[in-house]
């Protein structure tokens, strides 16, 4: 007969009973630093803590503006000039020539559309007089007898400029405005037109990429803790709240994208190496360098109203706005804004408003709003008006949180006209209403570039290929269009 064997039963974790009734260590099965109950029978709150709260910071985008495809590699519109002719330049005033002329916007170039015979409104030194224009555009070819870089103007109650009282002889600092002309019996038509002043802005589109990627047998990994994500993906899959978890970061991507893009500087400068890898398998040797886009912060930063230290405290807060709405004034005039604020930009606000509403008690007022208790002005108002102007305020998240712009700081708020502007859309070919905000995504017949995704591996779908994993990839290509930019303000 074979020799048999047996091995002995191993006694594991087993706690064997001590010989005596006593209170040992050993008498209890969860003492243990790896014992029994901790790791059987844990006490385990199966709900995963949402420690911060909603974390996406999506959202702002979708509330003011709109999207619309995009078939091309830049977006081109352009933008109404002023319609009335105003400028800066310098007067010699012992001749009243103006020259070194400029847009009253700042607009390069020293060329006007001032003609022969135009009546203008001018100041120098604080001195505000009425003058003709006596050499300007003069001819019916539209020639000027001092070119179209300057031209010469002589008030109407003295001989020139000299003889104005308060104004110093010498070269002196003018601003005008054309406010209609005047012409002698039997003379001529007003000598040649003036043609639509406009400017045209560019924008192109960024690609924007992100990755998630899972082995096979991970997929099938069932945990103790139930998941849920922003997204509403849940579950004691972690896969899925991975999955939804990169997903809504890329849809934040494509909002803070918008907001924080800046362009490629023109001169070819550039922070990263050419060989530095853009692709994750091959060089960039070959590949152009990124160009980067105009997000909202750049756009009203070039082309916009910043404002800096307004509304820091609640005792000059007031006077501080109303220089705000001068400004505004001197631009559209557009009646209603909106307001997206940091928390302490925000509190200011509302200090400021309960201090110069009379009916303001214990942090709720109704004065402002013909006493209506549905639009109470207090701690969560929602609106207020200021002269002819109506402003919508709220936090902005984005602002706030200290894993977005929270961190750095820098930007206090933004205000953003509400409603559409007309410009010209070289697509289309005519004048189009437009949101002063939105967003321009890549789409044609061939492929919608808005916001793809698609699975790849041998997990999760349709095999695509003998990789023993799930890769979820997506993708978008868009730009921001801010159209107007001179009526949005930046506060810093």
């Amino acid at each position: 007969m074979a020799q048999v064997s047996f091995s002995t039963p191993g006694s594991g974790t087993i706690v064997s009973p001590a010989y005596e009734k006593m209170a040992l260590q050993t008498n209890y099965l969860d003492i243990q630093n790896d014992g029994w109950t901790k790791q059987y029978l844990p006490e385990l709150y199966e709900q995963e803590v949402d420690r911060y709260g909603n974390r996406t910071i999506s959202g702002f985008l979708s509330m003011l503006s709109a999207e619309m495809p995009l078939q091309s590699d830049q977006v081109i519109w352009s933008e109404q000039g002023r319609l009335h002719l105003a400028y800066n330049g310098t007067i010699a005033t012992a001749s009243g020539v103006i020259s070194s002329i400029t847009d009253v916007d700042g607009g390069s170039g020293t060329k006007h559309a001032v003609r022969k015979g135009a009546t203008v409104v001018a100041v120098v030194q604080d001195v505000v007089f009425k003058a003709i224009c006596t050499a300007g555009i003069d001819g019916g070819n539209g020639t000027q007898n001092a070119s179209d870089t300057a031209l010469t103007i002589r008030p109407y109650k003295q001989d020139n400029v000299d003889d104005i009282t308060g104004i110093d002889p010498g070269n002196k600092p003018i601003k005008f405005f054309v406010y209609g002309s005047e012409f002698a019996k039997g003379a001529d038509k007003m000598y040649s037109s003036i043609e639509p002043n406009f400017k045209t802005f560019t924008n192109r589109p960024m690609i924007l990429k992100d990755h998630f990627e899972i082995n096979g047998s991970d997929t099938a990994q069932i945990g103790w803790i139930e998941v849920a994500g922003e997204s509403g993906q849940g579950g004691y899959l972690w896969y899925l709240k991975s999955s939804g978890d990169t997903r809504q970061r890329f849809n934040d991507y494509l909002e803070m994208a918008m907001v924080e893009a800046v362009e490629r500087k023109a001169s070819g400068a550039f922070g990263v190496d050419s060989g530095d890898a853009f692709d994750a398998t091959t060089s960039n040797g070959n590949m152009t360098a990124p160009q980067g886009s105009e997000g909202l912060f750049a756009a009203v930063e070039s082309r916009g109203i910043v404002a800096t230290n307004l509304v820091d405290n609640a005792t000059d807060a007031l006077a501080d706005f109303d220089l705000l709405l001068a400004e505004l004034d001197k631009q559209g005039a557009i009646e209603e804004n909106m307001l997206y604020l940091n928390r302490a930009s925000n509190l200011v606000f509302d200090d400021m408003l309960g201090q110069i509403n009379a009916n303001y008690d214990g942090g709720s007022s109704f004065g402002v709003f013909e006493n209506s208790s549905d639009m109470a002005l207090n701690l969560g108002f929602s609106g207020f008006r200021r002269g002819s102007y109506d402003f919508y305020k709220t936090d902005w998240k984005y602002l706030n949180d200290s894993s977005t712009r929270g961190l750095v700081g820098g930007i206090k708020g933004i205000l953003i006209p509400a409603g559409t502007s007309s410009v010209y859309d070289q697509q289309v070919g005519s004048n189009v209403r437009r949101p002063f905000l939105h967003v321009r995504y890549r789409a044609g017949q061939a492929d919608d570039r808005k916001l793809k995704s698609w699975v790849t591996g041998s997990v999760g779908g349709p095999t695509s290929s003998n990789i023993d994993k799930m890769e979820i990839n997506y993708l978008s290509e868009r730009c921001l269009v801010v159209q107007a930019a001179n009526n949005f303000v930046l506060l810093k």
